[in-house]
This record gives structure tokens, sequence and C-alpha cells, in this order.
């Protein structure tokens, strides 16, 4: 956080490759473009960047009047999955004589490039501008100095031909990348591969996420990348098993697969609300299902051999994953603070349209299981897994 001082320096310098200053207050892609320009830190200031909201050109303000709505708006942008990886930023409301001014501080990424709807936005003195070949490219080789999560480590035992170039350009390039984007590309493979973090140049390897996102065997290179579903006859481990399945492969076709399987086990039942009148209910929400499973894939420890564990019982469901509360989680604070162990696989759920906005999945599974008369979810927490258990709607 900024004190007003330190305010009235950024006021009366000059607009510059660390400082945008807008008197717009709908523009949400231009402030948005903004943040990822300044999270890419292309000139390598390792400083933030600044967007102040109701400062003219010159540096004089024009008479704001900060509401809750435009600072929610801006909140908003970190966790709608458009700015990828998230951008580390705090939002500040300071009220002088003139005006207010919203200080928005933008940190710079670990791990760039970090990408507006599929374009990669840097500074260019006092202006933005989409980075060409070789200005990503400085950004990928930058990205591997600082990268220190597992998934964007490179898989030192794999070769580029493990993973499956139909998957990477039709499955996913094209949902991550925008069209006149991947028109204009000419870059081998392996760069393109690069710049999503998916690839390492420098050991010439692909990462933990490039196996885990388009390799079919990924289990060879990870051991435990597989999901183990069991469906039971009764309610607990001792009773007869119906069904057994180990779903493996690229991520995506496990979480297709995923689909499927929850689509056949789910059972619907009519629920008299009136002497006249009756709801289809499930006994559990497919959508609560889901995003639990996604939370799993996304947070797991894929350095463990242990698998997810996703066992349906007659009148509950447990899912377990490897890997405890991570970084600044806590069992206090869960699910209020969220940290992200594998950064890389969440940018690529994003993408693919599993996560549907960061930090939400906990809640909007609650909220489906509140619809569909289920009981809340019960969490679990040692330190080496997380557990959730729901239960059967009646």
């Amino acid at each position: 956080m900024i004190t007003s001082e330190q305010l009235s320096i950024l006021l009366s310098d000059l607009e510059s490759d660390r400082i945008e200053r807008t008197i717009a207050t709908r523009d949400t892609d231009k402030f948005a473009q903004a943040i990822c320009a300044f999270a890419n830190d292309l000139p390598q200031h390792r400083q933030p960047g600044y967007l102040l909201l109701g400062v003219n050109d010159d540096g004089s303000l024009m008479g704001l009047k900060a509401d809750d709505e435009l600072l929610q708006r801006l909140g908003g942008i970190r966790a709608d999955g458009n700015v990828l990886p998230q951008p580390v930023i705090s939002i500040q409301k300071l009220s002088l004589p003139a005006g207010d001014v919203v200080v928005v501080e933008v940190m710079p990424a670990d791990l760039p490039p970090v990408r507006y709807k599929g374009r990669v936005w840097i500074r260019v003195g006092a202006r933005r501008a989409v980075a060409n070949e070789q200005e990503e490219r400085i950004l990928a080789e930058r990205r591997i100095a600082h990268a220190k999560s597992f998934d964007a480590l490179p898989c030192l035992e794999a070769q580029i031909n493990d993973l499956s170039e139909e998957k990477f350009v039709l499955g996913y390039r094209r949902k991550a990348i925008a069209e006149d984007v991947i028109a204009a590309n000419h870059r081998p493979l392996k760069q393109q591969l690069s710049s999503l973090r998916f690839f390492d140049l420098t050991q010439d390897r692909p990462t933990h996420a490039g196996i885990l996102l388009f390799c079919e065997r990924a289990t060879y290179f990870l051991a435990g990348a597989y999901i183990q579903f069991i469906r039971f006859a009764g309610s607990d481990g001792t009773s007869a098993v119906i069904d057994e399945k180990r779903i493996h492969g690229d991520l995506l076709t496990v979480l297709q697969t995923l689909d499927l399987l929850i689509d056949v086990n789910i059972h619907q039942h009519p629920q008299f609300v009136s002497t006249l009148r009756e709801e289809t209910r499930f006994d559990y929400p497919k959508m609560a299902i889901r995003e639990l499973l996604a939370n799993a894939i996304m947070h797991r420890d894929y350095q463990s051999n242990t698998p997810i564990r996703f066992y349906w019982f007659d009148d509950h469901i447990e899912i377990t994953n490897p890997g405890g509360l991570y970084g600044e989680c806590s069992e206090k604070n869960f699910p209020s603070i969220n940290a992200y162990r594998n950064p890389v696989i969440a940018e690529a759920l994003r993408v693919l349209g599993f996560v549907n906005r960061y930090g939400q999945g906990v809640l909007r599974a609650q909220k489906a299981l509140e619809t569909n008369a289920n009981p809340q979810a019960v969490y679990r927490f040692d330190a080496f897994h997380v557990s959730v258990s729901i239960t059967q709607s009646h």
C-alpha cells in the first residue's frame, strides 16, 4: 500500500513503463491490459507498476468519487481467469481534496509471460503493446530462473515426442491464445509450448505440467497421476465393490472421463413439494462433484505416488487427494485464502473450462449442494491429505 506522499510523487512524475494514468472507470479491458503489462515487467525493474484511476494525463485529478462497484470490478480482474497466470495486485482508494484516486499496485510476475485473453501485453515506455515473438521469448526465458513450483519444472526423463502435438494444437492452444496471435505465430513447437510453461528450453525437456496435459502415459513419469474410482454397495470401505476404475492419461481425457462417470452414477428421484406438485431431485448435484474433483486435481501433490481417491458409497461420496493445505492456507482460513501448489495446472484447468473462477470452487460446490438439499460438504485435513465428504440428498 502507498501513502499519500508516495501518491503525490506518482502524480507529479511523467507517465512511464511503471505508471499509467486514466480517467476511465468502466473500461475493464484497458485495466486488465495494464495489469498484464505491469506483471510482465519487460524492462525488469523488479518493482511494482501502478495503474492510477481518476487521474488526467497531466497528473491532475478528475474529481472521481470511487464507489464499491468500481473497486469490486477491479478486484474481479485478478480472479476471473482472463489474466493468466494470476497476477499479485492490491487495490487502494485514497481520498484527496480534488477527488479520489484508485491505485492498483501490480507486482512483477514470477512466471511470465502473463496473458490477458490470450495476448501478452507489455509496457513500451509510456504505452502498452502486444509483445512480439522476441519479447515473448525473453519473458519465457526469464521465467525459467524464477520457476519454483513442481509443475513448472522440467521432467528430465521425458522428450518432446512424449507430448501429443495434436492435443496441444487442437485441444489447448486455440483456447489459450487469441486466433490472430496463432495466425501470426511461426515459432517451432517447443517455443510455443515454452511460452505456456509446458516446455523448458534450457533443459530441452517438457515440464511436469506439459506431461500432465499432453502425455497419454503421464503415469509413466508421474506414478501417482491418476484417479482411483471405486463404487461401493454399502456405506464403508468393507462393503462389496460394484465398480472400480483407474482413470489415467492426459488431464483433458481424465476430466472428460470423470464427467461421463458422474453422469452414469448420479440418480434422480421425485421430491414432493406439495400434494399436487413434485420436483426432480438428484442424489448429488453434478456441478458440486465436478468442482470438488477439479479442486483435487488442481491442488494435489504430484510428487506423491498416491492417486486421488474418488470413493462413491451408497449414502455419501469421499474425495481424497495427496498433499496437505499449501502455502498460507490453513484449516482456520480455508477456503477464504487460496494458494496454488500447481499454478500452471490451475491456469490450464481455467483455460479448458473446468474451473470458472479462481478461489470460488468450494463456495460454488457448497451452493450447489444447498440448492439440491444436500448437507454441506465436510472437509478433513492432515499433513499429507485433504479429504472432502458429501452426503446424499433425501
